[in-house]
């Protein structure tokens, strides 16, 4: 007996609607996500920093208003506007405390330190420019500078990749036989605790001897902060009183910060040539229609920092090393096949 009234959706319709659109869904419930990760990190914070800043705001009117007590000849308005100019100068890294008075922002190394922090997007914000041509010299220094360090360090690490994960994958595959991905994996976490312990932990123990107000947890939040190039400027080293050695001691942490962020992209890229984090990729990112030798030069899966390095031409051996872990693609990292869509 034919079925009455209007026709419901096909049997399997959802279905096939669902894998049409997988992108796009993907890419929704990746939004919802991250929207959501975002609400729940300032709920937290808020009510971890919210009692400590209210706590301040407290100790500080009572200080302020003891001393206006102990000084009854200084009027609170000369007050407020000499605390008012204080304030503006330490924003600038400029102290008027006895304490300061031998440390200079703005000799050669610090002025190095300052550099490589713009030039990595680090910028603590601790020393910022105070003239008009300073800030419009930085202007232009970023402008040039930013993408050099990215061409510079997408270089580097393109050459420090085939030294230290495309070689050593290799190498055991084709000598003991074992499984790409399976070598691969166990490389991308042995350097992760390599990275770990030579540019977190380690650096940490040393810090917490030279910075004497440093505890080895404020140690390490500090080179995390730098490492991943966030820079909040809270904890910044070589800033303390009669601080020994202080230009050698700029440029060793210059120097940290460079190659501790090399070390990082070449861990990123490391992981990011697994293959499971490759699928993972494939569904939050769009198909790709037109065929690979007509996709444009800033195609999505090119837009990852080091990623650029992949398309530089290389040699033929090289290519062999540079190939990613996934066994029978021939396609770059993070360059991916259209047949595997």
């Amino acid at each position: 007996m034919p079925r009455m009234g209007g026709r419901g959706p096909e049997p399997g319709s959802c279905q096939r609607w669902l894998h049409r659109n997988r992108s796009g869904v993907g890419f929704s419930l990746l939004a919802l996500a991250y929207l959501l990760y975002l609400s729940c990190g300032a709920l937290l914070f808020s009510s971890l920093e919210l009692p400590y800043e209210d706590s301040l705001r407290r100790e500080l009117r009572q200080l302020k208003s003891q001393f206006v007590l102990d000084n009854p000849c200084l009027a609170p308005d000369t007050l407020e506007r000499f605390l008012a100019r204080v304030l503006e100068a330490n924003n600038y890294g400029v102290s008027v405390l006895n304490n300061s008075s031998g440390k200079w922002n703005w000799d050669f190394t610090s002025s190095l330190f300052f550099a490589a922090t713009v030039l990595t997007t680090t910028g603590y914000g601790h020393t910022v420019p105070l003239s008009d041509g300073g800030k419009a010299f930085c202007i232009i220094y970023s402008v040039i500078g930013i993408p050099f360090t990215l061409l510079f360090f997408t270089s580097v690490v393109q050459r420090v990749m085939a030294l230290v994960t495309r070689r050593p994958i290799h190498y055991i595959h084709t000598r003991w036989g074992y499984r790409k991905q399976s070598v691969a994996l166990v490389h991308a976490v042995l350097l992760g605790l390599l990275l770990v312990l030579c540019f977190f932990v380690i650096p940490a123990a040393i810090f917490t001897q030279l910075e004497r107000d440093w505890s080895f947890l404020e140690s390490i939040y500090f080179c995390f902060i730098s490492l991943s190039t966030i820079g909040l400027g809270d904890y910044v080293p070589g800033e303390v009183q009669h601080q020994r050695l202080r230009k050698l001691y700029k440029l060793g942490i210059t120097i940290y910060l460079m190659i501790g962020l090399t070390a990082v992209l070449v861990v990123l890229e490391t992981f990011c040539e697994l293959n499971k984090l490759k699928e993972l990729k494939r569904i939050f990112y769009l198909k790709k229609d037109k065929p690979e030798d007509e996709i444009k030069i800033l195609d999505h899966d090119q837009l990852s920092f080091p990623s650029v390095v992949d398309s530089v031409p290389f040699g033929r051996e090289q290519h062999k090393l540079s190939e990613p872990f996934v066994s029978g693609l021939k396609a770059h990292p993070f360059t991916e096949d259209p047949s595997n869509r």
